[in-house]
């Protein structure tokens, strides 16, 4: 049988739960951030539906069971800071927010940088830094993170990026030439990035800045 589109928080989780998402505190956090309120009006109807959806700048949202993937990688336990590259309309920060003890959130375009930290404010969360700037470069005075999380596409993870994670820390990026990139996730050992798992084929977006695709 057809899986119904989902229309509620608690479908949107079901939905997650089907397509192999097991950590529950994360899926507790879709069941208590409202997606509705971190899209564009004209797509609030389908907010808890397992899709992208479009914004400005001929961008979209990471899909959800994507963004659920993403994060789950970065096994976070509730004390960590994490870095996030590409704050979007501040959907997967308002998430990263309830798994993690801060986020720090760096947006490429200003306005949508604005539109997100109203969101998250809305939201009444508060422990959230959103950044304009570029990503490529990390933001090294509040480093360094224990997970790092891109949700744009580069072929090689920025040499500042690296040095910013914390050893023992997690970072998940995309990595190809943007449109097809495998989402891969590592973590930090002995001041190396090893490579943990690649966790599945995806179309993103090229991270944009000195280290990016040009």
């Amino acid at each position: 049988m057809a899986r119904l589109p989902s229309t509620t928080p608690e479908g949107l989780v079901a939905t997650l739960r089907a397509a192999g998402i097991h950590d529950e505190r994360l899926l507790d956090a879709f069941r208590h951030t409202r997606r509705v309120a971190f899209v564009q009006p004209e797509s609030r109807h389908r907010a808890y539906e397992d899709v992208p959806l479009p914004i400005d700048h001929d961008l979209v949202t990471t899909q959800p069971s994507l963004l659920a993937l993403m994060v789950q990688a970065l096994e976070l336990q509730g004390d960590e800071r994490v870095l996030e590259i590409g704050t979007g309309l501040g959907f997967q920060t308002a998430i990263l927010a309830r798994l993690c003890r801060e986020v720090i959130s760096i947006e490429w375009f200003d306005d949508l940088a604005e539109r997100a930290a109203t969101n998250l404010h809305a939201a009444g969360i508060t422990n959230v830094s959103v950044v304009v700037g570029d990503g490529s470069l990390g933001l090294p005075e509040r480093a360094p993170y224990d997970g790092i999380v891109v949700a744009a596409a580069a072929p090689v993870i920025s040499e500042a990026l690296v040095a910013q994670v914390a050893e023992g820390g997690r970072l998940v990026q995309p990595l190809g030439p943007g449109g097809n990139e495998r989402v891969t996730a590592f973590v930090k050992q002995a001041g190396q990035l090893l490579e943990r798992a690649i966790l599945t084929d995806a179309h993103f977006v090229p991270l944009r800045g000195a280290f990016g695709i040009r």
